[in-house]
């Protein structure tokens, strides 16, 4: 009697397992979902609007209108065809996105041996190179940049120990040039590039070096036809956390690039509060943030792919 009820039983306590189960992965899913909901679809959505809106002096007019039994629904696209139609944007999101590429690609020749070189340390000395490497985060990001200032002026730090070293007649144009600017954004992402390189090769197995070793490789060899490949991963993520923010940067831009450095940053900051064409300024936001959001996509295709093998 006893066994029956407890085979009885079982298919309600499975059933629950299973219910159980598919509650605690959607929460697991839910939660993230959530989160982004909140804080990148409804404010994307709301710049939107505003892209779409017309704006009367410091008012902005309702999409949606219910007036006499009609609901109206009233969007204006003429500032995306703005976008197109004047050349000032496409250039500035042309130079946006060609610093942003300069400034990950010397990140990344810059990160690369770096990471390796910590990788490869003895593990009682890893936590303090790691912390080499945060410290300027330990300092105000406006500091550091204003130190930049400093020290690239025409009067400033390097054009002093030079002129007085003898080394040349008169100081050399560093300030406001394209050269400060990928040189303020080199050094302010270069940590963001070691850290996802250094996760991934810290992680690397090293007998498949030594077995590469052992068939006739050369070092060199070697490094490019195992360490490059299995470091694959966090050159691209690397990448990515360095090339999306500098795309959109304004600090940087406004401190040290000067005015023939145009940046999308800059161009967004005029049309918010110097042109106080807010619907002008949503719709360069929108279009800056679908132009970041297709790396990050091929990014998640790459490693969706890398996980699954290539299988479809």
């Amino acid at each position: 009697m006893a066994a029956r009820e407890s085979l009885a039983m079982n298919p309600r306590s499975a059933y629950l397992d299973r219910l159980s189960a598919a509650w605690g992965r959607s929460a697991v899913i839910g939660v993230p979902m959530l989160f982004l909901l909140a804080v990148f679809l409804l404010p994307f959505l709301v710049v939107f609007k505003i892209s779409v809106s017309e704006m009367d002096t410091v008012f902005f007019h309702d999409v949606l209108a219910w007036a006499d039994d009609t609901l109206t629904l009233k969007v204006k696209f003429g500032n995306y065809f703005s976008l197109f139609e004047d050349t000032l944007y496409f250039q500035t999101y042309l130079s946006s996105i060609k610093f942003a590429a300069i400034t990950t690609a010397i990140c990344l020749a810059i990160a690369y041996p770096f990471a390796y070189f910590l990788a490869r340390s003895p593990a009682d000395k890893r936590p303090a190179l790691l912390m080499l490497v945060m410290l300027p985060f330990w300092t105000s990001f406006l500091l550091r940049v204003y130190a930049w200032k400093m020290l690239l002026a025409d009067s400033g730090v390097i054009n002093n120990i030079l002129l007085a070293a003898g080394l040349m007649a008169e100081p050399i144009k560093m300030m406001n040039t394209p050269f400060s600017l990928v040189l303020g954004m080199v050094y302010t992402y270069v940590p963001f590039m070691i850290l996802p390189l250094y996760a991934n090769l810290v992680k690397m197995d090293l007998t498949l070096l030594e077995a590469a070793l052992d068939l006739g490789a050369t070092p060199w060899q070697a490094f490019w036809r195992v360490t490059v490949p299995l470091s694959k991963n966090g050159i691209i993520a690397g990448s990515m956390l360095v090339f999306i923010p500098c795309v959109g940067e304004f600090v940087i831009p406004e401190l040290l690039g000067g005015p023939q450095t145009l940046m999308i940053g800059r161009v967004l900051w005029d049309e918010f509060f110097s042109n106080n064409d807010w619907p002008m300024a949503a719709a360069v936001a929108v279009v800056m943030v679908l132009l970041i959001i297709v790396p990050v996509a091929l990014f998640n295709k790459y490693q969706a792919e890398a996980n699954t093998g290539g299988r479809t």
